[in-house]
Order: structure tokens, then C-alpha cells, then sequence
């Protein structure tokens, strides 16, 4: 079984910050011979004002760049190019692409990107300390490579999984309040209303090592992922989310609309969302 991609990621400053902190990328590559490839990262800066919003922007560009040998494009404004000795390598067979890798290549590449994100963040946040102050970002990310998605997630935001008009989050938020669910001290509802709501203990930037969560999910034609920063999913209940992912007219409709949705609700944080259709 082959399956195409097709995604659509954008970003809004919501209906109460003054500035946007979050960041994200996406990509797809595809051709009739090879299996089809999509990176796709969301960022949530935290820190306020300059701070966030260069750890989001940092961390970004490093992931995306950590995978530039499969970022190749017709479109020339959306390829990540190679120098010549990045060349020189990848036709020595000097560099192993993504798209070649097995299961733990995929996994491994995944957590050397975040670990590698989180050590340009603290390296600027420390050579910058008036632009930086205290920041840090969450990240999600999604490397599809066929009918596989690897996942990785630190802090907050989340990737779903919707199926057959079912949702799922297939990360699990590294916050205060779902570490209260799971101890069985609030319920699930209680984590959009609980007073410790917005505090995670595990982001880039925070500390010298980070953990990197990474999961594995099979894709079946007919699915939808959807990554977004807490922004989206604090304002949006899943069964929402659920609705518009299912009626909506195509990734980039339902970006829109979950968006919309999101700042009708509230709008109390920056909202972030790509959205990737599996065909």
C-alpha cells in the first residue's frame, strides 16, 4: 500500500497576546517512485514577548535543518538547500536519508533533532540574555515516511490522530495537570480550568538535557493528523476538533477552521495548526 500527503499549517496571534510566539514548518515530498515524506513541526515559545518567540523560531529552524537531506523541493522558496560538501557526501553515501532509515534510524534521528534544538536555545538564550531572558518552547513534530508516523513531543502541544471521525492525542502533555490526571487527583475536564493549567515541566531550553518523548503510529488512507500548540486544543475540545476535522473540505479548510473556532472560543493564546490528510 502507497499513500500520498497532502498538509496545510498556519498560525494566529489569538484574541489576547500582543505578539505571536509560537512557530511550526511543514513539508512534503513526494514523487511516483519513492515513498512519501512529510516533516511537520509546531513550536510554542515560552518566556513572553522576545523570548518565546526567538526559542520557537530557533527551535524550528534547527529541526527542520537536521533533516534538510530530505527537504528537497520543485518549489525553490520551500527547499532546504545542501552545501556543496553536504552533497559530496550524500553521493558518497556518506549521509544516510531519512527516507532510507529503519524504525530506530527514524526514532534515533527524531531525538538527536529536539536534544540538538534544545542546545541551540539555551546557547542563544545564554549569548543573548536581554533579547532571550528566560524562554524555552514546547515542540511536536511528525516525520511520516510511507505509512508511519514517528512522533516527537516535549511540553504541551500535541499531535492527533483523527480516524474514521475519532480523535485521539497521540502525545501525552508533559504538564502539572496531566500528571494530576494521571494520579487520579482532577478529572480530565478539570485540566482547561485548573488554576496550574499552563505549567509544563519538560520544554527546550529549560534544562542542559532534555528528555524527547517518541511514538510510532500506523497510517491508514482516510487518516488526519492534526499538531497544534495548546492554544488550539485549550480553546477547542477534542470533540469539536473531532467535528470540523471530519466536515471540513481539506487541510487547509480545516486549519482555517479550526482556528476560527479557536478565537470565537476565547482566543486566550496564541493558536497554532498543521493539518495533514493521508490518502
Amino acid at each position: 500500500m502507497t499513500v500520498s500527503l497532502q498538509a496545510y499549517g498556519d498560525m494566529h496571534v489569538g484574541q489576547v497576546r500582543e505578539i505571536n510566539e509560537d512557530d511550526l514548518f511543514y513539508k512534503v515530498v513526494q514523487s511516483a517512485d519513492e515513498e512519501s515524506f512529510g516533516l511537520f513541526v509546531v513550536c510554542d515559545g515560552i518566556g513572553g514577548h522576545a523570548g518565546g518567540e526567538f526559542a520557537s523560531k530557533w527551535a524550528v529552524e534547527t529541526i527542520r535543518d537536521e533533516f534538510k537531506d530530505l527537504c528537497v523541493s520543485p518549489d525553490p522558496r520551500k527547499t532546504i538547500k545542501l552545501d556543496t560538501q553536504e552533497l559530496e557526501a550524500a553521493a558518497a553515501g556518506q549521509l544516510e536519508p531519512a527516507r532510507k532509515l529503519d524504525e530506530s534510524g527514524m526514532e534515533d534521528r527524531i531525538r538527536h533533532a529536539v536534544v540538538r534544538a534544545n542546545e541551540v536555545v539555551r546557547s542563544f538564550a545564554a549569548a543573548n540574555p536581554q533579547e532571550a531572558g528566560d524562554t524555552g518552547t514546547t515542540v511536536t513534530m511528525a516525520m511520516v515516511k510511507g505509512e508511519t508516523a514517528y512522533v516527537g513531543n516535549v511540553g504541551d502541544s500535541r499531535t492527533y490522530l483523527w480516524r474514521r471521525g475519532q480523535i485521539k492525542p497521540i502525545t501525552k502533555d508533559h504538564s502539572v495537570v496531566a500528571s494530576l490526571v494521571a494520579a487520579g487527583m482532577i478529572k480530565p475536564e478539570e485540566i482547561y480550568t485548573h488554576p496550574q493549567r499552563n505549567l509544563i515541566y519538560r520544554s527546550l531550553g529549560d534544562k542542559p538535557e532534555v528528555e524527547v518523548d517518541v511514538y510510532r503510529q500506523e497510517l491508514e488512507p482516510g487518516d488526519r493528523l492534526l499538531l497544534c500548540s495548546d492554544g488550539l486544543w485549550e480553546m477547542v475540545r477534542d470533540p469539536q476538533i473531532a467535528k470540523i476535522m471530519e466536515k471540513a473540505p481539506s487541510p487547509k479548510a480545516t486549519c482555517q477552521r479550526l482556528i476560527d473556532a479557536a478565537n470565537a472560543n476565547g482566543g486566550a493564546d496564541n493558536i497554532s495548526a498543521i493539518v495533514v490528510w493521508v490518502e
